[in-house]
């Protein structure tokens, strides 16, 4: 299956200059999204990844990462952004190109040595990726890798992950 053909690209979005690569179009296609998360499983088992956990980054790492633990029969944990988690937090602050952002997770979710899987839909500057990896290596995890549905080489985000396996499915 071609999942390129199930992307929808969308010009100047959400600002002028920017090509959006939209997932909602695969999300939206029975057998794209059983192939997604089905490629992804196999991805995980060839590349023998042992995780846990499966982290989800909000909000479209829960989408795919939800349904990602339940093949595997692990657990899935949602990493939010602040204040969005009802229970005591873990939190990590990070550099946006104007200003910071925080993320959370219960401090409940996970422990030292839980081995992880950080899952979300796009790897672009690698920002958001690198501090969710902070945050679960701040509570003592073992970061097994990392798995995105797409990739933009050009912006280089991978340059900014730790040196753990990177699965991708689609890659521009």
């Amino acid at each position: 299956m071609n999942l390129k053909s199930l992307i929808r690209d969308i010009p100047d979005f959400p600002k002028p200059g920017i090509l959006f690569r939209d997932i909602t179009t695969l999300l939206r296609d029975p057998e794209g999204l059983r192939y997604t998360v089905d490629l992804f499983v196999q991805k995980i088992k060839d590349a023998g990844l042992t995780a846990e956990y499966i982290v989800g980054i909000e909000s479209r790492g829960f989408i795919v990462g939800a349904p990602l633990a339940y093949q595997l029969g692990i657990g899935f944990i949602p990493v939010r952004k602040r204040g969005k988690l009802p229970a005591a937090v873990h939190s990590i602050e990070y550099a946006l190109e104007y200003g910071t952002d925080c993320l959370e997770v219960h401090q409940d979710a996970l422990h030292a040595g839980s081995r992880v899987l950080i899952i979300d839909d796009l790897l672009a500057t690698g920002g958001t990726a690198s501090a969710t990896a902070k945050l679960v290596q701040k509570i003592g995890c073992k970061l097994e890798g990392f798995g995105f549905i797409i990739e933009l080489h050009d912006l280089q985000g991978r340059k900014h992950l730790p040196d753990v396996p990177i699965l991708t499915l689609v890659e521009y």
